[in-house]
């Protein structure tokens, strides 16, 4: 480590530490979140929509939608993302690479900032090089995005296409 880095930090270390209001700001709504019932979480999203609609910056809603991220993934997977999973929300968020060790829940990660920007009525994709895993983790997380009020669909290599279906 050089001397700049032990006296300045590192960039990932900045980025950590600077997440620490935004994380408090999630974790202070979960109480919250956890009181609604499961027919308000697609009117949560379009009611994140309409405030979008209305002028209203993605960073603004960022934690009350990741926080009702956490709580959809803990009702339908059993899942609750820790901090270190809501960072990496961020800083994908922030077109900033979040390296994870297989096992640590990058796909879980992914739903934080994937529902987060398609709030904004764009589309979002979500590419991976495994076919296998991308129709695993549209089953997966399609609880998610279905619970949410989203739909999700899957493109394969062999151009055969998957739409999620809760039913």
């Amino acid at each position: 480590m050089s001397i700049f880095s032990k006296v300045f930090g590192s960039e990932s270390s900045k980025f950590i530490q600077n997440t620490t209001g935004i994380l408090k700001q999630i974790n202070a709504l979960e109480a919250e979140v956890s009181k609604l019932e499961d027919s308000d979480f697609p009117k949560k999203t379009k009611e994140f929509k309409d405030r979008l609609g209305k002028g209203e910056s993605l960073d603004d809603i960022l934690p009350e939608a990741y926080s009702l991220v956490r709580e959809a993934a803990r009702r339908n997977l059993g899942e609750r993302h820790y901090d270190v999973q809501l960072i990496g929300g961020l800083a994908l968020h922030k077109g900033k690479i979040a390296e994870m060790r297989t096992g640590e829940g990058k796909t879980l990660v992914g739903v934080l900032p994937a529902y987060l920007n398609a709030l904004e009525g764009k589309g979002v994709h979500i590419v991976t090089v495994n076919d296998y895993l991308s129709r695993i983790g549209a089953v997966l997380m399609g609880q998610v995005y279905n619970f949410l009020g989203l739909s999700v669909g899957v493109i394969n290599s062999n151009n055969i296409s998957y739409l999620y279906d809760a039913a």
